[in-house]
């Protein structure tokens, strides 16, 4: 699909997906895959070097990591003890070292939307430990081998009349966390990634962007401390779907490029932009998810 043209996306994977040169190097960006059979697990992580990457991309510069996992959203726990380790695995290498510092967890999104529930589901399940150690002390956080670990739902600005950023501002001065990770939902390109893949980056996020409402991004220039973002997609822009079934459709037909390109930038331009489609098993998959994604969060720093 031509790039006047691209579908809403948050996944950098997707976004490197649109450009016709897929077997040639963008300048500024470099593209690394792994796929572990064994696990059944790809993943892809997409490095954003300087401003000629970030332009060509549309994207901060910085690390962004993919994982796909297709029963990501399963109740095997055959499968969910080793996505969570491969989950804190990339954690920690966008982390750095964290042993003793104080980490606060902030999961985006309204807990009474069921696809934008992740966020406030992954923070139910979290060991929370800064507590302890107000009340019991440093070494004893050391001893029984526990991080320093806070966590918040801020939910959104419908609910609270406040911005993320604002909240987590004045959280962040009143307990100086070296680390903010946030936990978000996000809107894929492809039906097949939706509850299936996990993008972790250094670059933090904007809430809502995938869903057409932008706030404030939440990065180390606005909060002042190092930001790890993780999202997962849990809806697709219903103009997509219809995007690419009428492209196939037309290109079986023979129309030409150019044709298909105005149709679908014309599809583009009407209300159905306004419009998400999410699986009818969302409420089982979030919960998995979130479940999943928290035990990774505990063995990173709990």
């Amino acid at each position: 699909m031509g790039k006047l043209n691209m579908p809403r996306t948050d996944l950098a994977l997707e976004v490197r997906e649109t450009f016709p040169e897929d077997d040639v190097e963008i300048q500024g960006v470099i593209l690394k895959e792994e796929y572990n059979k064994k696990k059944d697990i790809k993943v892809t992580t997409v490095t954003i070097k300087d401003e000629r990457g970030s332009k060509a991309m549309g994207k901060p510069i910085g690390t962004y990591i993919t994982i796909e996992a297709v029963k990501l959203d399963e109740k095997d726990e055959s499968f969910q003890e080793p996505i969570s380790k491969e989950i804190a695995k990339y954690i920690r290498q966008l982390a750095g070292e964290v042993s003793g510092k104080e980490i606060l967890i902030a999961g985006l999104g309204n807990r009474e939307v069921t696809p934008d529930a992740l966020g406030p589901q992954v923070v139910d399940n979290l060991l929370v430990t800064r507590h302890l150690k107000k009340e019991y002390g440093q070494e004893f956080l050391e001893k029984n081998k526990m991080g320093n670990i806070s966590a918040i739902a801020p939910g959104v600005m419908a609910q609270t009349g406040m911005e993320t950023s604002e909240i987590l501002r004045g959280i962040i001065k009143e307990t100086m966390p070296k680390l903010i990770v946030v936990i978000d939902a996000l809107a894929a390109r492809s039906v097949s990634r939706v509850n299936k893949t996990i993008q972790i980056t250094d670059t933090g996020i904007s809430p809502g962007s995938g869903v057409g409402n932008n706030r404030r991004a939440l990065n180390k220039e606005s909060l002042g401390v190092d930001v790890i973002a993780l999202g997962i997609p849990t809806v697709v822009d219903a103009a997509t779907i219809v995007m690419d079934s009428m492209e196939h459709f037309m290109q079986g037909q023979g129309f030409a490029e150019q044709e298909i390109n105005q149709f679908t930038r014309e599809v583009g331009e009407q209300s159905m932009r306004n419009m998400f489609v999410t699986p009818k098993n969302i409420d089982e998959a979030v919960k998995q998810i979130s479940y999943t994604v928290s035990e990774a969060l505990n063995q990173c720093f709990a």
